[in-house]
């Protein structure tokens, strides 16, 4: 009896042991699986949100309205000279005395802008013209033409010295010159290159077209 029991006893401890086992590896199995588990579905999501293309906002577009379209075409209408095409030679009196013609100028950038005393945004470009183009281009090949449309010398005359501008200005009293870059609309500014032919043109001013006129220069320049 005592042999049995002791065989009963140890059968009994080592059940027990198993069950201990197998209990630990179900809690272990539990635990474990569901971490496994979450830790692939974030992966996916991970993957998903790198390979999702993302796009980039745009920007809406300022249209013109069909008033500012008509005036556009107008403008063009009324534009002789185009981009690309030779500068028209001219002999312009300056209000100095000096003739200068453009022909002579080949191998130096030349401004040509046309512009009269009665115009608001001729007024604006004139007042720019000193330090936002001459001073800014001083030593560089670079001859600024501006021209006055329709005018005569004294009424110039009064305008230039009123403003204080030291600058040379030329006459166009009978609109001679500026018949032959157009036929309609001031201020107009054309930039002739070193070879003759005009680089770039546009009708009134504004801080855009300024910039744009500068643009223009410098690459005229190179």
């Amino acid at each position: 009896m005592a042999i049995e029991s002791k065989y009963k006893k140890r059968g009994s401890n080592f059940s027990l042991i198993i069950m201990l086992i197998v209990l630990l590896g179900l809690v272990a199995a539990i635990i474990l699986w569901p971490a496994d588990e979450q830790g692939v579905e974030e992966q996916v999501v991970e993957e998903q949100v790198v390979e999702e293309p993302k796009q980039a906002a745009e920007e809406p577009k300022a249209e013109l309205s069909a008033e500012e379209q008509d005036e556009l075409a107008k403008v063009e209408e009324a534009t002789i000279v185009k981009v690309g095409d030779v500068a028209p030679d001219f002999s312009v009196e300056m209000l100095d005395g000096r003739t200068i013609k453009l022909s002579e100028l080949r191998g130096k950038v030349v401004m040509v802008c046309f512009w009269a005393t009665w115009c608001p945004p001729c007024r604006q470009e004139l007042a720019h013209l000193q330090e936002g183009v001459i001073d800014h281009f001083a030593g560089k090949d670079l001859v600024v033409l501006p021209i006055s449309r329709g005018e005569k010398r004294d009424v110039v005359e009064k305008f230039i010295t009123d403003n204080g501008y030291k600058f040379a200005v030329g006459l166009d009293p009978e609109q001679a010159i500026y018949g032959l870059y157009a036929t309609n609309y001031i201020p107009r500014t054309f930039i002739v290159g070193k070879n003759g032919k005009v680089v770039y043109r546009v009708a009134g001013y504004d801080e855009k077209s300024a910039e744009e006129v500068n643009a223009a220069i410098e690459k005229a320049l190179r």
